[in-house]
């Protein structure tokens, strides 16, 4: 968790800010120190005194952005008016993130695919994020009186559809994932998802 003491710290949010932009648009690997120096604005002497390594930056910049994507999609999805309209607004949610002009994927999927299987730190928090995004959303599903199965079920297609969004280079699978949905939950509760889906959809 990061520590409110961190938060207050205007430098060390510069640094997270300028590390979160060129890791996630450039890949990790391929931005070096200097450029993330450049990026920052900030001296190497200062940024490897808050964070000593480059894997401990990368765990430190997941961690945040995990912490701001599950606080915007909790606020988000508490806005719908009932459960069934909550659950839709997930996708709702992802469709907006697809459509921003930097979306470039998962950044924990893009970093465990490049640092996961040598960095044990990256991958514990690559870890980490999933077992809580999927907790999020499964809760969502089964508040709105879904089965378990049907909360992992959503969980999946909302994974997929970044994925699919990523490479696609559309928004088109938050979409296509949100049909799905309506297909999988309208089995449980004929009509009402579907009713649900379009207010949340307004």
């Amino acid at each position: 968790m990061t520590s409110a003491e961190e938060l207050r710290d205007p430098v060390r949010e510069q640094l997270l800010d300028a590390a979160e932009q060129v890791f996630y648009s450039r890949g990790i690997q391929a931005v070096g120190m200097d450029r993330l120096r450049t990026a920052a604005n900030l001296p190497l002497r200062r940024i490897y005194q808050l964070y000593p390594s480059k894997d401990d930056l990368v765990v430190a910049f997941l961690r945040r952005r995990h912490e701001r994507m599950m606080g915007s999609i909790a606020e988000f999805v508490a806005k719908a008016d009932e459960p069934h309209a909550r659950v839709a607004a997930i996708f709702t949610w992802l469709h907006r993130w697809f459509c921003e002009a930097d979306f470039r994927g998962c950044p924990w999927m893009n970093a465990f695919g490049e640092l996961g299987a040598t960095t044990p730190p990256v991958a514990a928090e690559v870890h980490h994020h999933q077992r809580e995004f999927r907790k999020l959303l499964s809760g969502i599903v089964t508040d709105a009186g879904f089965s378990r199965e049907a909360g992992t079920a959503v969980y999946l297609l909302a994974e997929g559809a970044v994925s699919a969004a990523a490479v696609q280079r559309t928004a088109t699978p938050a979409a296509e994932a949100r049909r799905t949905a309506e297909i999988i939950l309208g089995a449980e509760t004929p009509g009402r998802f579907r009713r649900g889906a379009a207010r949340a959809q307004s």
